[in-house]
């Protein structure tokens, strides 16, 4: 048969350069400077007369792996370092990991990025896929947005005009709520599933029809959707099988005695690990009850129980930004701001300009309002600022902070 010939050789196009790129180093957080970082994941696109070569960094196994770009006029360079990387990033939240994908143009010509979300838990290099809203501004530079990421979005039928959002407003409703369920193994309680960590989870004493697990929002909320993310623990399965099904159902109700079925799954005929479902109509309902019907396992395991919707009122007030700061190693900054009674969580957001800030960094209302940000690069000014949200909806920005170089 035919045998492929390269027409050119090999030519180099970039390599790793932790001690300029803080968002290169390894580690959680990038804070394991130990070992080298990992280039991998190449992919590009042409857009108008600019080639954008992309890669992920600085490794799979751990919450800051992310997509780098170079941009050149030729699809072998030479390529300049673009100075707003990492382009695809998601350190915080349900979701963390955004490196080693691609970047696609829909029917529509809007733009997607693509990439491997990290779970890492019963192998270092577990992950899911995970797909952001991208984009070009005219200028040439290349963005993605995951910013609530991981709520719920809106797939768009028609081209997305510069600024519109594919966020639905849907909150999170069921973060660190009180969850029962019918039974339990003990390292494995159902408070696990409203942590928003998928490397937590609860398991069943047995996967046997009409096992139970139920949340309390702690109050009457707008619950707009559901999802069920199933945990892969002591499966016992290692190929396709026809009974590897996902099936149950969903109840709501208002008082814990009373129930209404919100969502049936009872007949399902797919696999669903991560079943996210919208509800027809918004349901008005305090608790929302997981009955299960069949997984293709040895064991139950939900790692979280995830719903979305709206509590009444307005929004949180913005949050105030204390101090942003550039430290002595200037790959590296400490964001302060003020927690807002209430909050759910916070977005530290940031980029090369007021009306760029297309990196987001998500915290829960637990953790420090201090972040230490270790993903910057040497020799470029950066502007900060810090929104929170709960379950009514997103603040306004706080005040913005420019990170001189």
């Amino acid at each position: 048969g035919k045998r492929m010939s390269f027409v050119t050789k090999p030519v180099a196009l970039l390599k790793a350069d932790p001690a300029a790129h803080g968002w290169e180093r390894f580690g959680q957080d990038h804070t394991d400077t130990s070992i080298q970082p990992y280039i991998e994941g190449a992919w590009m696109n042409r857009h108008g007369d600019r080639y954008y070569l992309q890669y992920g960094a600085p490794g799979t196994e751990y919450n800051v792996y992310a997509t780098g770009v170079y941009v050149g006029s030729k699809p072998l360079g030479p390529f300049t370092y673009a100075p707003y990387n990492p382009v695809g990033y998601k350190p915080g939240g349900f979701v963390v990991g955004a490196g080693h994908g691609s970047t696609f143009e829909d029917a529509h010509g809007n733009w997607w990025n693509s990439g491997t979300m990290w779970v890492g838990l019963n192998w270092r290099f577990e992950r899911r896929i995970d797909l952001f809203p991208a984009g070009f501004h005219a200028d040439g530079q290349m963005w993605v947005d995951t910013r609530f990421g991981d709520f719920p979005q809106r797939m768009p039928d028609h081209p997305l005009h510069e600024g519109e959002s594919t966020f639905t407003g849907w909150m999170l409703l069921s973060y660190r709520k009180a969850a029962q369920a019918s039974s339990q193994r003990p390292e494995h309680p159902p408070s696990e599933v409203t942590d928003e960590n998928p490397r937590t989870f609860w398991v069943a004493a047995n996967n046997t029809a009409g096992q139970t697990l139920t949340l309390d929002l702690g109050g009457p909320r707008t619950v707009r959707a559901v999802q069920v993310n199933y945990a892969d623990y002591q499966s016992g399965r290692y190929g396709d099988a026809p009974d590897i099904v996902t099936r149950f159902r969903l109840e709501g109700s208002v008082d814990g005695r009373q129930w209404s079925t919100l969502a049936d799954l009872s007949h399902e005929t797919r696999d669903r690990p991560n079943a996210y479902l919208e509800l027809d109509h918004p349901a008005r309902i305090r608790y929302v009850r997981y009955v299960h019907g069949h997984v293709g396992a040895h064991t139950l395991a939900i790692s979280d129980l995830r719903v979305f919707g709206n509590a009444d009122g307005p929004p949180p007030p913005a949050p105030e930004l204390v101090s942003a700061r550039r430290l002595a190693d200037t790959r590296d900054a400490e964001i302060v701001w003020k927690p807002v009674p209430g909050a759910v969580g916070y977005n530290v957001r940031w980029g090369l300009a007021a009306d760029r800030l297309h990196e987001t960094w998500q915290r829960f209302a637990d953790q420090p309002t201090r972040l230490t940000l270790r993903s910057l690069n040497k020799g470029v000014k950066y502007v900060v600022a810090v929104e929170a949200f709960d379950e009514r909806g997103v603040s306004t920005l706080s005040r913005t902070a420019t990170l001189e170089p």
